[in-house]
């Protein structure tokens, strides 16, 4: 009998060229001996063929189907995460909504105006949440960085109009240690990892329990104002009540509290996070209602802190302020996508980036970045290359705008040599170009502008001392004069490794950083007593690691930057993480820290770190109530305590380490610049 492989018995035609269609599929069913066999063909006259061809029927369907499974398993179906997958509050129901829609300002929105995908009803739903504050309760502190603001609903709460001592808001104040006490300091380390003592690590007193300026309302942990009357009776303040909005410009603008705000009773408030009170301004007299609030309350004082601008008349002022518009671009949450765009090459980045203005365009505003970053770039070839970048309180144009201002009738308008591009998110004002000739230009002290334009401003005031004919020789020498103002710096043919090193900063999002730390890599030796000085200074607790991002010679260390734009401070639910005023280091008040973690999730540097504290003979503290490990929130703080400043940079024996400003690039490329 001859030996057949062919088709199994009992298998339609179809199903078997199914399944030889999957080549890899026959390869494997092959190897494992199942399509090799000998099949009789199947008679009447063989009654026990029937049955064997009915089992092999039975092992080949059940190898086909497990093969399509196999096969199905090789993707996986998941449900793409949506904008509410997590809302604000999982307890917000349909009674509390409506609720809220009997209530001004939802009363009057007009739900048409907001677009299917995300219909008023879902904002209120998800994007809010509605607490109960107790008579004390500090709900925002000044100084905090926060990402959502407050509708009061019911009762009163008091805006404290002075600045309150950082005691009285659970904050320590840092002192320096005089040399002496720095000495003793390090003779008496206590030789246990991140030992504590208890009055570093809570508030609470055993003997008042009801004085703790920390406690639980609604499970949330919540800090309190000790003898707030008193305190209210000492400094001036304002009396918010139903219907009224606090905290929006923090949260839209990404900016610090300006005030604290203390409930003066039982107060509910709505609490709506930024990305809500967005989306409520689909509500064209909401939005408007918001855009009068900052222009009335805020604009003027946020074009005065521009330097250029602070020494405009009043009446100047007010018609600068009238003609701003704000415009933002890109993501408020840049942190979130952090990580995977900084994996992306240099060109696919760039692209990626929304244009703000476009070089080679004749300019027709004035920017001023409010918030966010931006990059400059100017076209190289078929792509374009990093010639700086630029963050808060700086402008863009100034030295197109101002030479067009000035320069003789009879040389062409300077158009903008860079392109203006939002990295991650960037929030600015545009002042029309009219404007800035007829309001902001004249008032402008000649060392706010820029060096080429005050010497021509200049040239023009001493011409109209001249007599006729000698204006217009010096007229027509004006444009070989024009041709010198508009060679920036940035088009005298920067070098490769300098653009290089740009776009690195730009693409890792070191330009966020105040005090970076630095390394110099041809100097280094791997000592690492700069780590050790960390670790004596912090009783035995180093607070960053030898390592981190590089490019070329130059190496940034995974340790606190203390960004111009602190993500990390954003969420924490009582406010221990803080910008000090005087300094600029974030600090980190561990006695009202509750340990949550969220500073330590939202630093896109991964540069926070929590630990579990222990006394000073090493016993592990330990929650109260639940009997879980006390953690705290740790990061670098610039030994802000020690009078040499960083023990990182004093100990360093060959001056490889510098903590450096990266929110320009002027001071790196100077401290390169002294190192060639």
């Amino acid at each position: 009998m001859a030996a057949q492989v062919g088709q199994p018995v009992g298998m339609p035609a179809r199903e078997d060229s199914c399944l030889s269609g999957h080549g890899n599929n026959q390869d494997w069913i092959q190897a494992a001996g199942f399509a090799s066999e000998i099949h009789q063909p199947v008679t009447p006259a063989t009654p026990s063929a029937r049955p064997e061809s009915l089992f092999h029927l039975d092992v080949r369907c059940t190898i086909y189907v497990r093969i399509v499974i196999m096969e199905a398993e090789d993707s996986i179906t998941v449900r793409r995460p949506q904008r509410w997958s997590k809302p604000m509050d999982a307890s917000m129901d349909d009674a509390d909504v409506l609720w809220l829609r009997s209530r001004e300002p939802f009363a009057s929105m007009d739900a048409k105006s907001f677009p299917r995908s995300i219909p008023l009803e879902s904002i209120l739903r998800n994007d809010c949440q509605i607490k109960r504050c107790e008579p004390g309760e500090i709900i925002v502190r000044e100084g905090d960085y926060g990402s959502s603001a407050f509708l009061v609903i019911a009762g009163s709460t008091k805006v404290v109009v002075d600045s309150l001592a950082p005691a009285e808001l659970g904050r320590s104040s840092s002192k320096k240690l005089s040399w002496f006490q720095a000495a003793r300091q390090f003779l008496r380390r206590s030789g246990v990892s991140e030992a504590r003592r208890p009055d570093e690590v809570t508030t609470a007193n055993d003997s008042l329990p009801s004085s703790s300026s920390i406690r639980l309302i609604d499970d949330r942990p919540a800090i309190f104002l000790q003898d707030f009357n008193a305190v209210l009776c000492d400094h001036a303040n304002v009396e918010l009540g139903p219907g009224e909005l606090f905290g929006e410009v923090a949260a839209m603008y990404r900016s610090p509290r300006t005030a604290t705000v203390i409930a003066a009773n039982e107060a509910p408030l709505l609490e709506i996070r930024w990305q809500g009170l967005r989306s409520l301004r689909q509500d064209k007299r909401f939005a408007a209602n918001l855009d009068e609030h900052y222009r009335t309350h805020w604009l003027k004082i946020h074009l005065r802190e521009v330097p250029l601008l602070r020494h405009l008349p009043e009446a100047s002022l007010v018609r600068v302020a009238e003609a701003t518009q704000m415009r933002s671009f890109g993501r408020s949450e840049w942190n979130s996508d952090y990580k995977r765009t900084r994996t992306l090459p240099v060109e696919q980045q760039i692209k990626s980036e929304p244009i703000v203005c476009e070089a080679g365009r004749i300019p027709t505003e004035l920017v001023i970045v409010r918030s966010g970053f931006g990059r400059l770039s100017q076209q190289h070839g078929a792509s374009h290359r990093t010639t700086a970048y630029i963050g808060k309180g700086h402008v863009f144009g100034l030295e197109e705008l101002s030479y067009n201002s000035v320069r003789p009738t009879s040389t062409p308008l300077l158009s903008l040599q860079n392109t203006l591009r939002a990295v991650g998110f960037l929030d600015a004002l545009f002042i029309p170009a009219e404007t800035f000739a007829s309001d902001i230009l004249p008032h402008a002290h000649q060392t706010e502008l820029p060096e080429k334009t005050a010497n021509l401003l200049l040239q023009l005031a001493a011409q109209n001392l001249e007599t006729e004919t000698n204006r217009r020789q010096n007229t027509r020498k004006k444009p070989a004069s024009a041709s010198q103002n508009i060679d920036f710096a940035s088009a005298t043919g920067q070098h490769f490794q300098q653009t290089a090193l740009l776009e690195f900063i730009v693409q890792s999002r070191l330009n966020n950083g105040r005090q970076a730390m630095v390394i110099d890599l041809h100097r280094c030796t791997r000592c690492d007593d700069c780590v050790k000085a960390c670790s004596d200074a912090h009783d035995g607790n180093p607070r960053f690691v030898r390592q981190g991002l590089s490019h070329d010679r130059l190496q940034v260390v995974e340790a606190c930057m203390q960004c111009s734009d602190p993500v990390c401070m954003i969420g924490c639910p009582t406010g221990s993480i803080m910008r000090d005023q005087e300094s600029g280091v974030v600090q980190i008040h561990e006695s009202i820290c509750v340990g949550c973690g969220t500073c330590a999730s939202a630093c896109p540097y991964e540069n926070i770190r929590m630990t579990e504290v222990f006394d000073h003979q090493g016993r592990l503290y330990r929650d109260a109530t639940t009997d879980l490990p006390i953690e705290k929130a740790t990061k670098c703080d610039m030994c802000s305590k020690l009078p040499s400043g960083p023990a990182c940079v004093a100990a360093c024996p060959h001056d490889a380490l510098v903590r450096i400003d990266l929110t320009e690039s002027k001071p790196l490329q100077e401290w390169l610049d002294l190192r060639s």
